[in-house]
């Protein structure tokens, strides 16, 4: 018996899978900006918008300027693999556009964080995850 085809969108309207992985990514950064809140943080930005794509949580606490990456996978293994060399060039291009837009905070202590997001478990916060030294 010959196989159906998928269907196909109609042009202009994104496919369900783009759209499930939009809100998966949504309530992962949900959980994880809960979880700095609940350790102290204020958050600053979400999904902070630059040329070079975005920071998913700009957050602070104390001297502490904190842009973080977060990452959901059904392993916590994958999670960690999702940062790539590429993804943290990204994110450090995005921090120097985040510091020119807001020359106060270049007194800040930066930091690069990273919140993996596992389902059925408490995102883990890797803190100091990867450094702007290129």
């Amino acid at each position: 018996m010959p196989r159906r085809a998928e269907p196909v969108e109609p042009f202009g309207r994104p496919r369900r899978e783009r759209i499930a992985a939009f809100r998966l990514g949504l309530s992962a950064e949900s959980r994880a900006a809960i979880l700095l809140v609940a350790k102290g943080y204020r958050i600053t930005a979400r999904r902070w918008k630059t040329p070079f794509g975005e920071i998913d949580i700009v957050a602070r606490r104390r001297r502490a300027l904190v842009f973080v990456e977060v990452k959901a996978r059904e392993r916590a293994d994958d999670a960690a693999e999702a940062v790539t060399e590429r993804a943290k060039r990204r994110i450090i291009a995005a921090a120097e556009l985040w510091l020119a837009h807001h020359p106060d905070d270049v007194h800040c202590d930066i930091r690069f964080d990273v919140i993996l997001v596992i389902p059925g478990r408490i995102p883990r916060h890797v803190t100091n995850a990867f450094d702007a030294s290129r």
